[in-house]
């Protein structure tokens, strides 16, 4: 059977549940609220997410699949055969394949807050890749994943497509990088990619689209704090906002009360103005430069680096930089 090749890692306690609840209070009661866009990704976030990513307006998904289409032979020199691919944040594994059918892996460790969602995308890829092991865990990738005993005699690749890491701050995604290097160990490569600095009416299409998928994705967060946490809030009151902010390079998204609201979040009560908003995720844009000093700060010493032909987005393979250097 197909199947026989994946084996599902146990769902976790309640502990992102309670991670959730705790992010949320303390980002509705900041003078600016604000909470952290890994909690968009709930089931039907991340469908959602996965619309978007087909979406005419949003070029990154288009412009990473052509470089890992047409770079496969580099890839395949830069990586070498037989590494476990540990992917974070994996989502549907949609670019997955294009990796898989390059690099050859050992075996593919797909990590994704997610669970169910996780286990869909998984199931697929189980049955198109029958004898490749399959190992999925649900969990926080912010935090040191644990890879199955049987896998650490095989070096590591870690894959983080999408330029996910610019939804951090640069002092959050260097912790991340460096989390990363801890749980893909000595030895290991880590192939990501990272969205490039371009005109900003580009940008702002891409993350505010006229089919408004966009903006159901950044409403389904208070739709999911009200579902999850006894909430209260008004969704019809709530606007989506794409921002580019030139000073820290980012496009910004967030949910803007069009009038004055109070609510209720795990029987906390909250207001908002009309005009004020919750900020929900940041997406950073770098140029190589800059792109080569986050990876650096993180503990990764790039290799080679590739961009689409409109010079759109990149992927970069980077190597794990000795322990000495980065403690």
């Amino acid at each position: 059977m197909a199947a026989a090749a994946m084996l599902i890692e146990p769902a976790p306690d309640k502990t992102l549940d309670a991670q959730f609840r705790r992010d949320v209070l303390t980002g509705l009661s900041q003078p600016r609220k604000a909470i952290p866009a890994r909690w968009f990704y709930d089931h039907r976030g991340s469908e959602l997410f996965e619309e978007i990513t087909a979406l005419p307006e949003y070029y990154p998904t288009r412009a990473e699949v052509s470089i890992l289409s047409q770079r496969c032979d580099e890839l395949a020199e830069a990586i070498g055969r037989g590494r476990v691919v540990v992917e974070f944040g994996a989502g549907s594994a949609t670019k997955t394949p294009l990796l898989i059918d390059c690099i050859a892996p050992a075996a593919y460790v797909p990590v994704d807050i997610s669970g169910d969602f996780l286990r869909e995308s998984c199931a697929v890829l189980a049955e198109r890749y029958p004898n490749l092991p399959i190992h999925p865990v649900e969990a926080d990738f912010s935090r040191p994943a644990n890879i199955p005993s049987e896998l650490k005699q095989h070096s590591r690749l870690g894959f983080f497509p999408g330029s996910t890491i610019g939804n951090m701050d640069p002092f959050a995604a260097v912790d991340l990088l460096r989390t990363m290097r801890a749980t893909l160990g000595e030895d290991s490569l880590l192939l990501i990619g990272m969205d490039r600095i371009k005109a900003r009416d580009t940008l702002v299409c891409a993350y505010d689209d006229t089919a408004g998928v966009t903006a159901e994705f950044n409403r389904n967060l208070a739709v999911r704090i009200n579902r999850e946490l006894d909430g209260t809030i008004a969704i019809e009151a709530l606007r989506h906002r794409a921002i580019w902010n030139e000073q820290r390079a980012r496009i910004e998204m967030h949910l803007e009360a069009t009038r004055d609201i109070a609510f209720e979040v795990a029987g906390r009560r909250f207001t908002m103005q009309a005009g004020e908003t919750i900020h929900t995720e940041n997406s950073h844009k770098y140029d190589p430069r800059s792109a080569a000093t986050l990876l650096y700060a993180g503990g990764w010493e790039p290799q080679c680096t590739w961009s689409d032909g409109d010079e759109n987005f990149m992927v970069i393979v980077a190597r794990a930089i000795g322990s000495e250097l980065t403690a």
